[in-house]
């Protein structure tokens, strides 16, 4: 290992400073992807959280780390795709636990705007779900992402996905079977 020098160590903190400041989207077109993807993003965080002021934090250090990716998109959904991916890994991240993931002690499954009756019972059968069988169907059906978006979300294969999602969706049947 060999040494660094004093004009090498100013050059890497003058790089760091840099990278830190700079934004790597114009405010217009952030603009327009906050306001396409802001209230989807948050109502995921708080179905996930079961809290909407740490879904209000987690939103807005979500958008912090976009803004400062120094990917290349390819498209719209590409860009959502990844939003997704970082609010996932924000909540894992708040939630983690050397035992097993949980769901924190305030959450509540009927908390959902406008739950009605049946509405209900979809939420208490989804808070029987194991964590992942819960995200990928609220990513399928709520959200409308494909498979391979969803693994991309979730951080597995896209192959496990369609039997994630069958096993998913055929537990969630049998519960609200089960509550009526």
């Amino acid at each position: 290992m060999r040494d660094i020098t004093l004009f090498e160590l100013e050059q890497v903190r003058q790089g760091i400073g840099e990278a830190d400041d700079t934004l790597q989207m114009d405010q217009d077109s952030f603009r327009s992807i906050y306001e396409r993807t802001a209230r989807p993003l948050w109502v995921y965080l708080s179905r996930k959280t079961g809290d909407s002021q740490l879904a209000d934090d987690l939103l807005q250090e979500t958008y912090y780390r976009f803004l400062r990716t120094r990917l290349t998109f390819e498209s719209d959904s590409h860009r959502k795709n990844y939003l997704f991916k970082i609010a996932t890994n924000l909540v894992n991240d708040t939630f983690r636990s050397p035992k097993t993931e949980q769901l924190p002690e305030n959450y509540d499954a009927g908390a959902a705007p406008s739950a009605q009756q049946h509405g209900t019972d979809v939420n208490r059968a989804m808070a029987k779900l194991k964590p992942r069988e819960r995200d990928a169907l609220w990513l399928a059906y709520a959200e409308g992402l494909s498979h391979k978006e969803i693994a991309e979300s979730l951080g597995v294969k896209t192959a496990s996905m369609k039997i994630l999602l069958f096993r998913a969706r055929h537990k969630l049947a049998s519960l609200l079977r089960g509550a009526q």
